[in-house]
């Protein structure tokens, strides 16, 4: 298999490694900021798909392989999106927002092949936050910053981050950050996968 994610996320390609997929990681160089300002009014979905799509995109118009993995996730809670934390006192700002509150996390992936997208799914998953008191935040980002910094929901679902949420709606692939199952058959379908 000649796959390239185009993502540095650790998570993701924990996915993949654990599913025994062969890749290679090469980042994308998108402006993400400039092109959900291009997105403004679209739905968290679209702009996930978009994301996912535009890195796919553009590692696949540098690199000649066959098929380059983009993805993306969004999160949002009562109408507002965030972004991963830039600072650990930003991310007990957003610790703060999310509590008892209704997290929906947009997951996305697109394949391209020679700078053209050919396959594309979007997946959302609702987590339910629990009541976090300020003492349960600072000791929460104590054990957990700075691995959460890249973290759009400020949590790692694989790790203490678990404990963030009372209950969760959705697909556990598409909560780490990618709805690998969908990726896994359209790597089928593009024989890539057998």
């Amino acid at each position: 298999m000649s796959l390239v994610l185009a993502s540095k996320s650790a998570s993701r390609r924990a996915m993949l490694d654990q599913a025994c997929i062969a890749y290679e990681a090469i980042p994308a160089g998108i402006d993400e900021r400039a092109l959900e300002t291009q997105l403004a009014g679209a739905g968290p979905g679209e702009v996930a798909l978009a994301l996912a799509g535009a890195k796919a995109e553009a590692v696949s118009r540098e690199r000649p392989v066959p098929l380059v993995l983009g993805s993306d996730s969004l999160v949002v809670v009562e109408g507002r999106r965030f972004d991963k934390p830039a600072s650990r006192d930003e991310a007990a700002e957003h610790l703060r927002y999310f509590s008892g509150k209704e997290m929906q996390l947009h997951s996305a992936a697109a394949l391209a092949r020679k700078g053209a997208v050919e396959w594309e799914y979007a997946a959302m998953a609702s987590l339910h936050m629990i009541e976090m008191s300020e003492e349960f935040i600072e000791d929460y980002l104590s054990s957990e910053w700075p691995a959460v910094s890249g973290c759009v929901g400020v949590f790692r679902i694989e790790s203490r981050g678990v404990q963030l949420f009372e209950r969760i709606e959705g697909d556990y692939f598409t909560v780490l950050g990618m709805p690998l199952l969908p990726v896994l058959g359209a790597l089928r379908q593009f024989g890539e996968l057998t």
